[in-house]
C-alpha cells in the first residue's frame, strides 16, 4: 500500500478553483511582463502583486527556502529558474510556474511564453512550446475517463511521440497530487510506466505538467540547488494545469474556462460545480 491521496469535497474544489483563478491571474500578469529589457525579477514581481491583491499568498515563496513568488526559466532552463537580474531579450522562450493559496488550498500552474510575442520567436521553439501544451491536454482529457493515475503519463508520452518524436520529454520532474498542500501524491508520471499508480476516485486533485527540450533529456542543478538546466543548453517548455476530477466528470481548476475549449477537440466538456 502506498501513502493515502487526499481526496477533497465539492467544497474544497471550489475553493482550489478560486485559487487557480488567482493562479491564473498572476501568471498572466507575469506574461505580460515578459518583455525585451525586463528582467526575470520583473517578471516574479508582476506575478507577486496580483497574487498579493486578490488576498491570496504565495506557495512557492519560502517552498523549503525558495526564495521568490514564481519560477521563471528562460531558454535552457527547464524548471525553478530563480527570478534575477537576468535581461530577458526578444525571442527567448520563458516557462513561467506559480501558484497560489487560497482559505489553505493550493493552485499550482505554468505557461510558457516568447518574449516579444510569437513573431520574435524562432518556429522550432514555437513547436516545442505549441507541443508541450498540446501534450499536457492530452493528459488532461485521459483524466476525464482513466481507471488509473498511470494512464495521465501513457496518453502525454502517445501525444508527444505523434507530434514531435524527435523532441525529449523530460523524465526526472513529474506531476503531483495538490490540495491540503503544493505537491501531494499521488506522483503524476509524463511517459508510460509499468506501475499505474493509485486508482483514480472523484475527489482527486491533480498537477498535470510535461516539460519538452530540443535535446537531450539530461539535466543538471546549478549551484543555487534549484535552477535545473539542460546538460546540452537544448531549450525547454513546460505547461501545468490543475486538474480536479469530481463525481461529475473533470474541471481544470487553473483555465479561466475550466479547459473547455482545448478539450474539445478530444470529446471531452469539463464539468464545473457551480
Amino acid at each position: 500500500m502506498g501513502p493515502a491521496v487526499e481526496l477533497k469535497s465539492d467544497d474544497q474544489i471550489r475553493t482550489m478553483r478560486r485559487a487557480g483563478l488567482v493562479t491564473r491571474a498572476a501568471l498572466e500578469a507575469a506574461r505580460a511582463a515578459c518583455v525585451p529589457g525586463a528582467t526575470t525579477a520583473d517578471v516574479d514581481a508582476a506575478g507577486a502583486k496580483v497574487i498579493a491583491e486578490m488576498g491570496a499568498r504565495s506557495n512557492f515563496l519560502g517552498y523549503y527556502g525558495y526564495p521568490a513568488t514564481l519560477c521563471v526559466s528562460v531558454n535552457e532552463v527547464v524548471v525553478h529558474g530563480i527570478p534575477g537580474d537576468r535581461v530577458l531579450e526578444a525571442g527567448d522562450m520563458v516557462s513561467i510556474d506559480g501558484g497560489a493559496i487560497v482559505d489553505g488550498l493550493h493552485g499550482d500552474s505554468a505557461l510558457t511564453v516568447f518574449v516579444g510575442g510569437r513573431e520574435a520567436a524562432d518556429p522550432a521553439l514555437l513547436r516545442v512550446s505549441d507541443t508541450t501544451e498540446e501534450i499536457m491536454w492530452a493528459g488532461i482529457a485521459r483524466m476525464a475517463t482513466a481507471r488509473k493515475v498511470g494512464e495521465i503519463g501513457e496518453a502525454i508520452e502517445e501525444r508527444a511521440t505523434e507530434l514531435a518524436p524527435e523532441l525529449g520529454l523530460i523524465e526526472e520532474f513529474t506531476g503531483h497530487g495538490i490540495g491540503s498542500q503544493m505537491h501531494m501524491e499521488p506522483e503524476v508520471l509524463n511517459y508510460r510506466a509499468r506501475r499505474m499508480g493509485p486508482r483514480l476516485r472523484p475527489g482527486m486533485c491533480l498537477c498535470i505538467e510535461p516539460m519538452l527540450v530540443t535535446g537531450d533529456i539530461a539535466t543538471r542543478t546549478l549551484s543555487d540547488d534549484w535552477t535545473v538546466v539542460t546538460e546540452d543548453g537544448g531549450s525547454a517548455s513546460h505547461w501545468e494545469h490543475t486538474v480536479a476530477r469530481h463525481a461529475g466528470g473533470i474541471w481544470v481548476l487553473t483555465a479561466p474556462d475550466g479547459g473547455a475549449e482545448r478539450l474539445r477537440p478530444y470529446g471531452v466538456a469539463p464539468v464545473p460545480l457551480d
